[in-house]
Formats: C-alpha cells, sequence, structure tokens
C-alpha cells in the first residue's frame, strides 16, 4: 500500500488582505514542505478571503487577486498546493470561484466551482458563473487527485463522484462552510455518502474564523475510501492537519469513465521501508455548548482584530446577558482590554449593583459607575416642556435605556472602544430592546442567541471555570434571579413576554423553520403565546434593520439569513377553535 501525505491548512484569512492572505498561505506551505507532506490544500478563495462581496465588482481587485496567485505559484517545489482565487471563466466574460494547483513553479491546473449556493447567507450567483467544464485528475507524488470546491461535494452523482469514477485516489475539497450548531455531524454523514458513492478519500478542509457575522470553525475532515475517518482538523482554530491517505496506486487504479489527466510532480522516493502511516488524532467533537461558546469568542475576537478594536466597553447591569456578552469579551481579548459601566438608575436593585461588581471583580476588568438619575430628572423637566406632563410608561422606561446608550457612545468616542451591546435573540426577534438604547452598539456578541441558551451558556462557562480550579465568573445570584430591565418598579420580563421556555420554542418555529403561526399551533402550541409572538417578531422588523451585526450560531440569524421586507402585510390567519357540538 502506497501513501499520499496531505496537509490540510486551516487558516484564518483576512478578507480583501490579498498580501497578508498570500503570507498565511505560504507559511502553511513552508510547514507542509517541513512536514514532507505530497500536497498542502488551502481554503476556498483563500486568497481574496471568503466572502469578498462586492469587492469582486472592482476588476482591480481582482486583477491583484490573480497576481498574488502567481506569487503563490512561484514560491512551490515539490510539494504542490491547491489553492482557492478568483479566477476568469474560460471565455473571460465573468468570474469563477476558483482552485489553482500549483506545483514546480507554476500554475498546473485550474478547477472552477460548478455549484454555486445561492440560500440562506449565500449569494455567489451574484458574482460568479457556474463551470460546466470537464474536471481534470493531477498526478501527485504517483497519485491522481481531484479538485472540487465546497458545494460541489454536497450534490450525489456530482464532480466529486465523477472524479471517483474516472480514478481520483482522493477528491480535495475546499471550503469556506460556516459554523451552526451541529455541523460536523451534518458534514460528516454527507462525506460518508460521497465517499461511498466515489470509491475514493476526501479531503475536506475549512476555513476558520470570524467575517463580519460568520465564523468559520475550521473542523476539517480527511475520510479515507473506506469511510474510516483520518483525521479532523481542530474546531475554532487554526491548524496544519498532516496525514497519510492510502492510495490504490495511481495509474495503475482501473477507471470507469475517463476524464483528462495532468502529471503535476513525479513520485517521491519511497519512505522508509515498514514506517507507519503518520495518523494524527481524532479530535473529539466539542460539546453543543462548548461550541457556541467557541464560535462566539472567535466570532467577536476576529471582528474586533480585524477591524482595528482594541478594547471594548459594556454597559453592566448585573443581568445575565450583560455578564455573559462581558465573559465573553474578556475570554476574547483579555481582562484589560475590557471596560465595564454600572448606569444604575432609580429603578436599579441593590442586588444588580452587587452583582455587576462582583462580575467585574471575578473577570479582572475595571468598573466604573455612573448613576444616570441626574440625567434622568433633567430629560424628564425638557419632555415635560414638550408633552405637557412627565414622560411615563414606556417613554420613561425607553429614555432611561437611551441615556445609558448615550453615555456608552461618548465613551467610544472618546477612548477609542467600541461598545458591545447585550441584547440576545429572544429579544431582538420580539422587539423587546430599545432603538438607540440598548441597542446601540458597534457588535452585538449574543445577537442570534436565545435566551434560554444564554443561561446555558453561562453555566458551561462557569462550569468550565470550576474545571480549572478557578471560580465561575457569572455570580450564582445573576442566575438565580427573575430576568428584568429594571425599568420600572417590580418589573420582570415575563410581564411582557411569554416565559422564555415558551418564548424560544415558538421563535425557534416561526424565525428560524419558517413556520406559520397555524402550522406552530399545530405541533401544539398555545395559540394565545404563538399570536403574541409573530405580531411582536413581525412588528420589530424596522428595529432588527438597525441592529449592528452579530454573531451567527443558529441555520437562521437575523441579517444575511433573514431578509423580510419592513413593509408586510403579510397575516395567514390562525387556525379557527373547534367549537362544541
Amino acid at each position: 500500500m502506497s501513501y499520499l501525505r496531505l496537509a490540510a491548512a486551516q487558516l484564518n484569512t483576512v478578507v480583501g488582505d490579498l498580501s497578508g492572505n498570500v503570507e498565511r498561505i505560504l507559511d502553511a506551505l513552508g510547514a507542509a514542505e517541513a512536514a514532507g507532506a505530497d500536497i498542502c490544500v488551502v481554503p476556498e478563495l483563500a486568497i481574496p478571503g471568503y466572502p469578498p462581496e462586492d469587492l469582486l465588482l472592482k476588476p482591480t481587485f481582482v486583477a491583484d487577486n490573480v497576481t498574488a496567485l502567481e506569487k503563490v505559484a512561484a514560491a512551490t517545489g515539490q510539494c504542490a498546493i491547491v489553492v482557492g482565487y478568483v479566477g476568469a471563466t474560460p471565455d473571460g466574460q465573468g468570474l469563477s470561484n476558483a482552485a489553482a494547483l500549483c506545483a514546480g513553479g507554476r500554475v498546473v491546473g485550474i478547477y472552477r466551482k460548478r455549484f454555486l449556493p445561492n440560500y440562506g447567507v449565500f449569494d455567489e450567483q451574484r458574482w460568479f458563473v457556474s463551470s460546466n467544464e470537464t474536471p481534470t485528475l493531477y498526478g501527485v507524488a504517483g497519485a491522481w487527485v481531484g479538485i472540487s470546491v465546497c458545494e460541489d461535494v454536497w450534490f450525489p452523482d456530482g464532480p466529486v463522484a465523477q472524479q471517483g469514477r474516472a480514478g481520483a485516489d482522493v477528491v480535495v475539497n475546499l471550503n469556506a462552510s460556516p459554523y451552526n450548531a451541529g455541523r460536523r455531524r451534518e458534514r460528516l454523514a454527507m462525506l460518508h455518502e460521497r465517499v461511498a458513492e466515489a470509491g475514493c478519500a476526501i479531503a475536506y478542509v475549512n476555513q476558520v474564523g470570524g467575517q463580519d457575522e460568520l465564523v468559520f470553525d475550521g473542523d476539517s475532515l480527511i475520510v479515507a475510501s473506506d469511510g474510516t475517518l483520518l483525521a479532523t482538523g481542530a474546531q475554532f482554530a487554526t491548524d496544519l492537519v498532516v496525514v497519510d491517505i492510502p492510495v490504490a496506486g495511481g495509474p495503475g487504479r482501473p477507471a470507469a469513465t475517463k476524464l483528462p489527466r495532468v502529471v503535476a510532480t513525479e513520485p517521491r522516493p519511497a519512505r522508509a521501508a515498514g514506517s507507519a502511516p503518520l495518523r494524527p488524532a481524532i479530535r473529539p467533537e466539542l460539546s453543543p455548548e462548548a461550541e457556541v461558546y467557541a464560535a462566539l469568542v472567535l466570532g467577536t475576537r476576529d471582528y474586533l482584530g480585524k477591524n482595528g478594536f482594541k478594547e471594548a466597553v459594556i454597559g453592566l447591569s448585573g443581568g445575565i446577558d450583560s455578564s455573559l456578552v462581558a465573559t465573553i469579551a474578556v475570554d476574547a481579548l483579555g481582562p484589560f482590554h475590557v471596560h465595564g459601566i454600572s448606569m444604575p438608575s432609580r429603578y436599579s436593585s441593590e442586588g444588580s449593583r452587587h452583582d455587576a461588581e462582583a462580575l467585574a471583580a471575578l473577570l479582572g476588568i475595571d468598573l466604573r459607575v455612573v448613576p444616570i438619575e441626574g440625567a434622568h430628572v433633567a430629560f424628564t423637566e425638557m419632555l415635560a416642556g414638550v408633552l405637557g406632563r412627565e414622560p411615563a410608561g414606556l417613554t420613561d422606561e425607553n429614555l432611561q435605556s437611551r441615556l445609558r446608550g448615550v453615555l456608552l457612545m461618548g465613551v467610544s468616542n472618546a477612548k477609542g472602544w467600541i461598545v458591545l451591546t447585550t441584547g440576545n435573540k429572544s429579544e431582538m426577534a420580539t422587539g423587546y430592546s430599545t432603538l438607540y438604547g440598548d441597542s446601540a452598539g458597534g457588535f452585538a456578541v449574543i445577537k442570534d442567541v436565545p435566551k434560554t441558551l444564554v443561561y446555558d451558556l453561562c453555566r458551561y462557562r462557569n462550569t468550565q471555570a470550576v474545571l480549572e480550579g478557578l471560580p465561575g465568573p457569572i455570580p450564582d445570584s445573576v442566575l438565580d434571579k427573575p430576568p428584568s430591565a429594571e425599568l420600572r418598579p417590580d418589573q420582570r420580563d415575563d410581564q411582557s413576554l411569554p416565559p422564555y421556555e415558551k418564548l424560544d420554542p415558538v421563535l425557534q418555529g416561526y424565525v428560524e423553520g419558517d413556520q406559520t403561526a397555524a402550522d406552530l399551533v399545530a405541533r401544539g402550541f398555545d395559540p394565545a403565546v404563538v399570536e403574541q409572538v409573530v405580531r411582536l417578531v413581525d412588528g420589530a422588523e424596522y428595529k432588527r434593520r438597525q441592529m449592528p451585526p452579530g454573531v451567527r450560531i443558529t441555520t437562521k440569524a437575523f441579517g444575511k439569513d433573514r431578509r423580510m421586507p419592513i413593509t408586510n402585510h403579510y397575516r395567514p390567519p390562525l387556525p379557527e377553535e373547534p367549537r362544541g357540538g
């Protein structure tokens, strides 16, 4: 049995940073060469970064990306590399999401993506042209290698199966596949199906890192032709996975169909006789809470770092949401780069003030206390002159939130710190947030995290701290008290919303599952709860359009995923209640 030594390079590229991305690619190639790899594979569109979006409408950017590819090709020696870039279509009239095989100082061949995703967060048909070219198999170190890009591996009887039937020993698949909970199981199940169909190994190499609201989790997967999982990449971290893939003898393997073949590199001298194939340990999959938490930390770190923010400021109320956001920020940036501001009002409880102080002490961050009572009184008097009476009810509640937003944004302007907002998905879905108040800021860390999951993540983080011999950063009192905005006496969230354990499943069905109110009632949800939730979600669309970006961790986040019209009168009726006879 012979082996192809493959290096799967999980890179954290930066969109538009062509020179930086080339440096990252060449660093990976150098490490692969040092490990004796025959071929190195980097993620989809690694040169321009993914997704480049409307940068692709700039001809200079596309031309510069091709120049960057030539630099990568010129640096290659015996170890070949497959690298994602933006190429021209064969007729030169459009753009392709392409992968180039480079070896011996030149570009040996090009593969152009066939299936262009146009759903969820993907909009590739806006920029790229789908390829209908016949793929080529490339001889690399005595093995036949096929190339595919991301979506191409998901389709039965697609390019991967075509290359496998034509005699490929392995098909490399370049990916920029965003994270959502449970993705490894979906990917691995698909790869087992495709391996069985193609009859060859598949190396699924994925990007890692945050890009705006998207988080790429890495977690590359290399599966042998018999379905054995040979290697996995780290989750949510850069990695170079070097693995020996069994091959069936390269040119001697019988092929059911024929494809063009090009020899890219000559066979290497035989490895030491009797040496065992290189097999890295299979990393266990993270728990659901650990996955989401790691995604939030990575997404926050990269959004701030890639956009030039070194420090963050958070309004600490002593509540569960701001406690989680502060903890994530500390894990992403370190305690000396995170700042808390407590802004108590006349309605803030002593317990919440103490909880904010305890959290800051446990996290090791500085906390400044700025009471808003003076500003609250002044604005009340000013508004009374306009309204003819002192503001009350929702007007007064939102006034307090907006005063806090003004303070945080003032500190942001003066210090250059980015404001991290603390609203969760349940609140954003139902409009239970204040425009220009608690929604004011630069990045919404838990924007896609339902309230019930907020509690789970806090407990997870505390448990991890205890396992490390440290105190949990989030005080038990924060977890135990009823959730409240504390904007009026004795306020609780469940006075305005259904309890979160009832609310979140309805939101999941309506927002992520695109089910109608009637569908939800048919599933057994309380019709009154469904009617209230649907009304709140539909009425808050204009608010969500004005929210900052945040980390995507579900299958459908507010933003790229869900593009509902603000002006929208579609209201399918609930089923009629059955009448007694």
